[in-house]
Protein backbone atom coordinates (compact mmCIF):
# COMPACT_ATOMS: atom_id res chain seq x y z
CA UNK A 1 0.00 0.00 0.00
CA UNK A 2 3.14 2.25 0.75
CA UNK A 3 4.32 1.62 -2.56
CA UNK A 4 0.92 2.60 -4.63
CA UNK A 5 0.87 5.62 -2.36
CA UNK A 6 4.17 6.34 -3.10
CA UNK A 7 4.08 5.68 -6.97
CA UNK A 8 0.55 7.94 -7.19
CA UNK A 9 2.68 10.91 -5.82
CA UNK A 10 5.32 10.62 -7.71
CA UNK A 11 2.92 10.23 -11.06
CA UNK A 12 1.22 13.62 -9.91
CA UNK A 13 4.32 15.14 -9.06
CA UNK A 14 5.76 15.06 -13.10
CA UNK A 15 2.34 15.19 -14.15
CA UNK A 16 2.36 19.03 -12.45
CA UNK A 17 6.09 19.46 -13.18
CA UNK A 18 5.04 18.58 -17.04
CA UNK A 19 2.60 20.89 -17.18
CA UNK A 20 4.73 23.53 -15.74
CA UNK A 21 7.20 23.26 -18.33
CA UNK A 22 4.58 23.20 -21.13
CA UNK A 23 3.05 26.51 -19.96
CA UNK A 24 6.44 28.58 -19.61
CA UNK A 25 7.09 26.92 -22.87
CA UNK A 26 3.91 28.27 -24.53
CA UNK A 27 3.93 31.42 -22.53
CA UNK A 28 7.53 32.09 -24.06
CA UNK A 29 6.34 31.58 -27.08
CA UNK A 30 3.69 33.75 -27.20
CA UNK A 31 5.91 36.26 -25.76
CA UNK A 32 7.79 36.12 -28.71
CA UNK A 33 5.47 36.77 -31.15
CA UNK A 34 4.08 39.31 -29.35
CA UNK A 35 7.39 41.67 -30.02
CA UNK A 36 9.23 42.73 -33.08
CA UNK A 37 12.78 42.63 -34.09
CA UNK A 38 14.70 45.75 -35.38
CA UNK A 39 18.59 46.23 -35.76
CA UNK A 40 20.65 49.48 -34.47
CA UNK A 41 23.34 49.76 -36.42
CA UNK A 42 26.91 51.72 -35.12
CA UNK A 43 30.37 53.00 -36.21
CA UNK A 44 31.37 54.09 -32.86
CA UNK A 45 31.74 52.78 -29.66
CA UNK A 46 29.08 51.43 -27.43
CA UNK A 47 30.62 50.65 -24.53
CA UNK A 48 28.77 49.55 -21.11
CA UNK A 49 26.27 48.21 -23.24
CA UNK A 50 25.44 44.53 -22.48
CA UNK A 51 22.87 41.84 -24.11
CA UNK A 52 19.12 42.05 -21.84
CA UNK A 53 20.07 46.09 -21.45
CA UNK A 54 16.85 48.12 -21.69
CA UNK A 55 15.41 49.69 -24.68
CA UNK A 56 13.56 53.09 -23.93
CA UNK A 57 11.28 54.53 -26.33
CA UNK A 58 10.71 58.23 -25.50
CA UNK A 59 11.28 57.67 -21.58
CA UNK A 60 9.44 54.17 -21.36
CA UNK A 61 10.71 50.30 -21.22
CA UNK A 62 9.67 48.87 -24.62
CA UNK A 63 11.71 46.18 -24.43
CA UNK A 64 15.60 45.12 -24.56
CA UNK A 65 18.71 44.23 -26.35
CA UNK A 66 18.86 40.43 -27.75
CA UNK A 67 22.74 40.29 -28.94
CA UNK A 68 25.68 43.18 -29.71
CA UNK A 69 27.84 41.55 -33.01
CA UNK A 70 30.24 43.04 -35.66
CA UNK A 71 28.23 42.89 -39.29
CA UNK A 72 29.55 39.89 -41.25
CA UNK A 73 29.88 42.41 -44.07
CA UNK A 74 31.95 45.63 -42.94
CA UNK A 75 33.30 44.69 -39.67
CA UNK A 76 33.63 48.64 -38.88
CA UNK A 77 29.62 48.20 -38.10
CA UNK A 78 28.47 47.18 -34.92
CA UNK A 79 25.09 45.55 -34.83
CA UNK A 80 22.52 45.67 -31.93
CA UNK A 81 19.26 43.55 -32.52
CA UNK A 82 16.66 44.26 -30.34
CA UNK A 83 13.22 43.15 -29.91
CA UNK A 84 9.99 45.81 -28.84
CA UNK A 85 6.63 45.51 -27.74
CA UNK A 86 4.77 44.82 -30.96
CA UNK A 87 2.24 47.43 -29.97
CA UNK A 88 5.15 50.19 -30.94
CA UNK A 89 5.28 51.24 -34.13
CA UNK A 90 8.02 53.20 -35.48
CA UNK A 91 8.45 55.66 -38.29
CA UNK A 92 11.64 56.01 -40.66
CA UNK A 93 12.29 59.33 -38.40
CA UNK A 94 13.86 57.18 -35.31
CA UNK A 95 17.43 56.99 -34.23
CA UNK A 96 19.15 55.71 -31.10
CA UNK A 97 21.19 56.86 -28.30
CA UNK A 98 23.51 55.87 -25.84
CA UNK A 99 22.79 56.69 -22.30
CA UNK A 100 23.98 55.98 -18.81
CA UNK A 101 22.47 54.20 -16.33
CA UNK A 102 22.68 55.41 -13.15
CA UNK A 103 26.62 55.69 -11.58
CA UNK A 104 27.22 52.17 -12.56
CA UNK A 105 29.12 53.00 -16.50
CA UNK A 106 26.19 51.02 -18.19
CA UNK A 107 24.48 51.98 -20.60
CA UNK A 108 20.63 52.28 -21.94
CA UNK A 109 19.20 52.25 -25.40
CA UNK A 110 17.36 55.35 -25.63
CA UNK A 111 15.31 55.49 -29.22
CA UNK A 112 13.67 59.03 -30.16
CA UNK A 113 11.50 59.99 -33.66
CA UNK A 114 12.90 63.26 -35.22
CA UNK A 115 9.12 62.99 -37.38
CA UNK A 116 10.38 64.19 -40.39
CA UNK A 117 9.56 60.69 -42.18
CA UNK A 118 6.57 59.88 -41.31
CA UNK A 119 6.53 56.17 -43.17
CA UNK A 120 6.33 53.09 -41.10
CA UNK A 121 9.78 51.81 -40.19
CA UNK A 122 9.39 47.74 -40.92
CA UNK A 123 10.85 45.24 -38.54
CA UNK A 124 13.41 42.78 -39.46
CA UNK A 125 17.37 42.95 -40.12
CA UNK A 126 17.56 44.46 -43.61
CA UNK A 127 20.10 46.70 -43.72
CA UNK A 128 18.12 49.94 -45.58
CA UNK A 129 15.62 49.82 -42.68
CA UNK A 130 18.40 49.74 -40.02
CA UNK A 131 17.89 52.28 -36.87
CA UNK A 132 21.20 54.59 -36.51
CA UNK A 133 22.77 55.17 -33.51
CA UNK A 134 23.67 58.70 -32.72
CA UNK A 135 25.92 60.32 -30.21
CA UNK A 136 24.57 61.82 -27.50
CA UNK A 137 25.12 64.76 -25.58
CA UNK A 138 27.63 62.88 -23.02
CA UNK A 139 29.50 61.05 -25.67
CA UNK A 140 30.16 64.47 -27.51
CA UNK A 141 31.14 66.20 -24.67
CA UNK A 142 33.23 62.86 -23.86
CA UNK A 143 34.68 63.03 -27.62
CA UNK A 144 35.54 66.99 -26.75
CA UNK A 145 36.73 66.70 -23.78
CA UNK A 146 40.18 65.99 -24.79
CA UNK A 147 40.02 69.09 -27.01
CA UNK A 148 38.44 71.50 -24.11
CA UNK A 149 41.10 70.50 -21.58
CA UNK A 150 44.06 70.98 -23.70
CA UNK A 151 42.51 74.70 -24.63
CA UNK A 152 42.30 75.16 -20.85
CA UNK A 153 45.82 74.09 -20.11
CA UNK A 154 46.89 76.57 -23.12
CA UNK A 155 45.02 79.24 -21.47
CA UNK A 156 46.69 79.02 -18.64
CA UNK A 157 50.06 78.35 -19.50
CA UNK A 158 49.19 82.03 -21.33
CA UNK A 159 48.03 83.38 -17.79
CA UNK A 160 50.90 82.39 -16.10
CA UNK A 161 52.92 83.73 -18.74
CA UNK A 162 51.08 86.61 -18.57
CA UNK A 163 51.03 87.49 -14.57
CA UNK A 164 54.65 86.70 -14.16
CA UNK A 165 57.03 88.95 -11.88
CA UNK A 166 57.75 91.77 -14.45
CA UNK A 167 54.42 91.71 -15.43
CA UNK A 168 52.91 92.13 -12.18
CA UNK A 169 55.94 94.91 -11.16
CA UNK A 170 54.43 96.77 -14.36
CA UNK A 171 50.37 96.17 -13.69
CA UNK A 172 51.53 97.99 -10.23
CA UNK A 173 53.09 101.00 -11.98
CA UNK A 174 50.59 101.32 -14.13
CA UNK A 175 47.58 101.60 -11.10
CA UNK A 176 50.59 103.94 -9.40
CA UNK A 177 50.71 105.75 -11.91
CA UNK A 178 46.58 106.52 -12.82
CA UNK A 179 46.34 107.46 -9.35
CA UNK A 180 48.87 110.13 -9.79
CA UNK A 181 47.19 111.35 -13.14
CA UNK A 182 43.54 111.22 -11.18
CA UNK A 183 45.23 113.67 -8.92
CA UNK A 184 47.05 115.96 -11.40
CA UNK A 185 43.30 115.76 -13.38
CA UNK A 186 41.75 116.86 -10.40
CA UNK A 187 43.94 119.79 -9.49
CA UNK A 188 43.74 121.02 -13.46
CA UNK A 189 39.65 120.68 -13.00
CA UNK A 190 40.08 123.43 -10.17
CA UNK A 191 42.24 125.01 -12.12
CA UNK A 192 40.03 125.25 -15.20
CA UNK A 193 37.22 126.46 -12.73
CA UNK A 194 39.32 129.43 -11.72
CA UNK A 195 39.79 130.31 -15.24
CA UNK A 196 36.25 130.05 -16.18
CA UNK A 197 35.70 132.67 -13.60
CA UNK A 198 37.76 134.73 -14.84
CA UNK A 199 36.46 134.53 -19.01
CA UNK A 200 33.57 137.22 -18.13
CA UNK A 201 35.89 139.73 -17.62
CA UNK A 202 38.23 139.04 -20.26
CA UNK A 203 34.78 138.95 -22.21
CA UNK A 204 34.08 142.46 -21.63
CA UNK A 205 37.51 143.59 -22.52
CA UNK A 206 37.33 141.76 -25.78
CA UNK A 207 33.88 143.20 -26.46
CA UNK A 208 35.15 146.50 -25.97
CA UNK A 209 37.84 146.11 -28.08
CA UNK A 210 35.72 145.46 -30.60
CA UNK A 211 33.04 148.34 -30.09
CA UNK A 212 36.21 150.64 -30.36
CA UNK A 213 36.94 148.98 -33.77
CA UNK A 214 33.83 149.25 -35.10
CA UNK A 215 33.68 152.73 -34.17
CA UNK A 216 36.66 153.72 -35.98
CA UNK A 217 34.86 151.91 -38.69
CA UNK A 218 32.12 154.09 -38.75
CA UNK A 219 34.65 156.86 -38.86
CA UNK A 220 36.47 155.46 -41.94
CA UNK A 221 33.14 154.76 -43.71
CA UNK A 222 32.19 158.65 -42.84
CA UNK A 223 35.80 159.85 -44.54
CA UNK A 224 34.86 157.73 -47.24
CA UNK A 225 31.72 159.05 -47.99
CA UNK A 226 33.17 162.50 -47.67
CA UNK A 227 35.61 161.96 -49.81
CA UNK A 228 33.67 160.47 -52.17
CA UNK A 229 31.60 163.92 -52.17
CA UNK A 230 33.85 165.60 -52.49
CA UNK A 231 35.18 163.78 -56.06
CA UNK A 232 32.09 164.66 -57.25
CA UNK A 233 32.00 168.41 -56.07
CA UNK A 234 35.63 168.64 -57.58
CA UNK A 235 34.40 167.84 -60.77
CA UNK A 236 31.73 170.06 -61.32
CA UNK A 237 34.30 172.55 -59.63
CA UNK A 238 36.80 172.60 -61.96
CA UNK A 239 37.73 176.34 -62.03
CA UNK A 240 37.51 176.20 -57.85
CA UNK A 241 40.33 173.78 -57.16
CA UNK A 242 42.08 176.09 -54.96
CA UNK A 243 38.80 176.14 -52.56
CA UNK A 244 38.97 172.88 -52.82
CA UNK A 245 42.03 172.48 -52.00
CA UNK A 246 42.03 174.14 -49.21
CA UNK A 247 39.04 172.86 -47.92
CA UNK A 248 40.52 169.23 -48.01
CA UNK A 249 43.72 170.54 -46.40
CA UNK A 250 42.26 172.56 -43.46
CA UNK A 251 39.37 169.89 -42.48
CA UNK A 252 39.37 167.00 -44.53
CA UNK A 253 43.04 165.65 -44.19
CA UNK A 254 43.05 166.93 -40.30
CA UNK A 255 40.11 164.86 -39.48
CA UNK A 256 42.04 161.74 -41.80
CA UNK A 257 44.94 161.58 -40.37
CA UNK A 258 43.14 161.33 -37.08
CA UNK A 259 41.17 158.77 -37.81
CA UNK A 260 44.60 157.54 -39.59
CA UNK A 261 46.15 157.39 -36.17
CA UNK A 262 43.04 155.91 -33.90
CA UNK A 263 43.02 153.29 -36.49
CA UNK A 264 46.97 152.43 -36.32
CA UNK A 265 46.04 152.74 -32.39
CA UNK A 266 43.50 150.21 -32.62
CA UNK A 267 46.12 148.09 -35.08
CA UNK A 268 48.52 147.99 -32.76
CA UNK A 269 46.44 146.96 -29.45
CA UNK A 270 44.67 144.19 -31.69
CA UNK A 271 48.46 143.21 -33.07
CA UNK A 272 49.14 143.05 -29.10
CA UNK A 273 46.26 140.86 -27.98
CA UNK A 274 47.17 138.48 -31.52
CA UNK A 275 50.83 138.29 -29.73
CA UNK A 276 49.96 137.71 -25.78
CA UNK A 277 47.80 135.00 -27.31
CA UNK A 278 50.57 133.23 -29.14
CA UNK A 279 52.93 133.31 -26.49
CA UNK A 280 50.44 132.85 -23.75
CA UNK A 281 47.11 130.61 -25.24
CA UNK A 282 46.26 130.29 -21.73
CA UNK A 283 45.50 133.66 -20.95
CA UNK A 284 42.25 133.47 -22.85
CA UNK A 285 41.51 131.49 -19.87
CA UNK A 286 43.08 132.34 -16.93
CA UNK A 287 43.30 136.41 -17.88
CA UNK A 288 46.62 138.17 -18.40
CA UNK A 289 49.67 137.79 -16.06
CA UNK A 290 49.53 140.34 -13.35
CA UNK A 291 53.29 142.40 -13.45
CA UNK A 292 54.46 144.66 -10.82
CA UNK A 293 54.33 147.98 -12.18
CA UNK A 294 58.18 149.54 -13.19
CA UNK A 295 58.85 153.25 -12.12
CA UNK A 296 57.33 155.73 -14.20
CA UNK A 297 54.15 153.53 -14.40
CA UNK A 298 50.58 153.72 -12.84
CA UNK A 299 50.31 151.74 -9.49
CA UNK A 300 53.94 152.04 -8.92
CA UNK A 301 55.22 151.43 -5.09
CA UNK A 302 58.30 152.36 -4.41
CA UNK A 303 59.84 149.57 -1.96
CA UNK A 304 59.75 150.62 2.01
Amino acid sequence: MGRDKHALITGLFLIVFVAAVTAIIYWIGHFERERNVYVISTRESVSGLNPESTVFYRGIAVGKVINIKFDPNDSGIILVPIEVDKNIVFTKGVFATLRLKGVTGLTQIQLEDSGTIPAVLPPGDNPMTRIPLVPSLTDKLMNTGEEILHKADHLMVRLSSLLNDENTKNIGDILGNLKTLTGKLSDLQKSVDKALAGIPALTADTQKTLGHINALTRDLQGVTTEVKTLSRKAGNLVDTGKTTRELLMLKTLPKFNKLLTELQSAAQQVKRTAAMLDNNPQSLLLGPDRHNSGPGEPGYEEPK
